[in-house]
């Protein structure tokens, strides 16, 4: 007699039920976008800077497209599906975009990633309805 056994979900589909961790995205968006920091001299420990980075990537590339599959279900005509659409693409040029001396550098490319995370995760609040 054959039995049937369900396979255990595979890492990607336990990555998508879990909620993202909001609180730890603000948090490295909050130490990079500091009122108070001057941009070309973030108040950062040596190496800090390289490890905020890494991980404003690693938060948008998990983010990025939970709010474009969430966005995607409102109708054509929405306009906060347009908007997260929107900010959904700007995030992704920011992604592939180098660091350069016109820009602010290693810290100004850290900023516009770290201001990026941040539209991404109001969009993805405002749509799953989670309130802060």
């Amino acid at each position: 007699m054959a039995h049937a056994t369900a396979h255990p979900p595979s890492t990607g589909e336990q990555l998508s039920e879990l909620p993202p961790d909001i609180e730890t995205m603000r948090d490295v968006i909050d130490r990079l976008l500091d009122p108070d920091a001057v941009p070309e001299a973030l108040p950062l420990a040596p190496g800090e800077l390289e490890t905020l980075t890494t991980q404003l990537r690693g938060h948008l590339a998990l983010l990025l497209p939970e709010v474009e599959e969430t966005a995607k279900k409102l109708p054509r005509s929405s306009i906060p599906r347009y908007c997260a659409l929107a900010c959904v693409g700007e995030a992704r040029e920011r992604l592939r975009a180098e660091p350069t001396p016109r820009f602010g550098g290693v810290p100004g490319h850290a900023r516009r990633l770290a201001r990026a995370l941040n539209a991404v995760v109001d969009h993805w609040e405002a749509l799953s309805g989670v309130t802060p």
